[in-house]
């Protein structure tokens, strides 16, 4: 009997290897390609609408693709044709699916996020409790309070009396949920109360 080498054996080797996985191809109900198709899950995102946006956490201005089944959002992911990114996403960028459904580390099933906050809240001064309020609520007690503020604050003149037409008892802090069009008119608003205390950051 003919001694076998290392060499005749990686052939005999890889000869069985090639057999075994064309039977699998021939006869799809057993082998490898059976096994695979059956431990193969569904789709997540089958049947689901896409539609493009941008990431809203900061000026880098990301592509992202969500994918919504019946009004709900049941992926998000990062857009690989657009330039800004390629595809690629930050974790916080990544985590805004989250903002509004989560999976159920316990079953798996895509459930509403019970942390995500839908209404306003209020605290009154001294108190210890938060309340939920309307937006109609929050937004008239915003601008009674700002025009309150910059009425009993506001200076046409400095000490040296030159026109300034500023309160410096407001300040405006933009953050990284603003994209260029919503920054804009907040700037221009600001400008208009004589706010001079006027800064942004994007990276929060």
């Amino acid at each position: 009997m003919r001694d076998v080498s290392r060499r005749d054996f990686l052939k005999i080797s890889g000869a069985a290897f090639a057999a075994s996985s064309v039977a699998g191809l021939i006869r799809p109900d057993v082998g490898f390609a059976a096994e695979a198709d059956a431990e193969t899950p569904a789709l997540r995102i089958k049947g689901a609408t896409e539609t493009t946006t941008i990431c809203c956490y900061c000026s880098v201005g990301c592509g992202a693709i969500c994918s919504v089944v019946d009004g709900t959002l049941i992926n998000f992911e990062g857009d690989p044709d657009h330039p800004v990114n390629n595809g690629g996403m930050c974790s916080k960028g990544i985590s805004q699916f989250n903002v509004e459904n989560i999976y159920d580390p316990e079953t798996g099933d895509l459930i509403p996020n019970p942390r995500r906050l839908t209404t306003p809240r209020y605290r009154a001064p001294g108190s210890l409790e938060w309340k939920d309020v309307s937006w109609e609520w929050a937004i008239a007690e915003i601008a009674k309070r700002v025009k309150e503020v910059r009425d009993a604050t506001f200076e046409e003149k400095n000490e040296n009396g030159v026109t300034v037409n500023r309160t410096t008892a407001i300040g405006s802090l933009g953050g990284a949920g603003l994209d260029n069009e919503e920054c804009h008119p907040l700037s221009k608003l600001m400008r208009s109360f004589g706010v001079v205390y006027l800064e942004h950051q994007a990276r929060l």
